[in-house]
């Protein structure tokens, strides 16, 4: 699941508070097969991808971009929508690390206006309770 390609990288990238850096670098790179492009120390942090997804993952603390105080679920009222060419490979994957899933494997239609698009989608949380759509588009 890996990315091979060279490095590319997009204009928006989600940066993510966690408090715990070693069990959310663990679910992302383990667990969902993210690979690390750059990890730093002191905070921890790693800018991470999973084919043309990116997101960056910082511990913690009190230097940080910290508007409010944590409190789990974070991320409310957000979902990260990450697009994957094989969608049946990592809810596979997912399952047999025995993660809980925010909503199982099903193909959602959405109007678009001049047709219906189908996407195949579910939904689990991160360590912290950050909400992830992966997404598979069906045609």
């Amino acid at each position: 699941m890996a990315d091979t390609k060279e490095p590319y990288w997009n204009r928006m990238v989600p940066e993510l508070t966690v408090k715990d850096f070693p069990a959310s670098l663990h679910f992302y790179t383990d667990v969902l097969g993210f690979s690390v492009m750059i990890r730093r120390t002191e905070p921890d942090f790693a800018y991470i991808s999973l084919g043309e997804a990116q997101l960056m993952l910082e511990q913690y603390h009190q230097g940080g971009w910290n508007t409010a105080e944590l409190a789990r679920p974070l991320g409310r009222g957000v979902n990260f929508q990450i697009e994957v060419d094989d969608i049946k490979q990592i809810f596979n994957h997912i399952r047999a690390h025995g993660v809980t899933l925010y909503r199982d494997l099903r193909d959602n239609y959405y109007n678009t206006g001049e047709a219906t698009a189908c996407q195949r989608e579910f939904l689990v949380q991160d360590p912290d309770g950050y909400l992830l759509r992966f997404s598979q588009y069906i045609e």
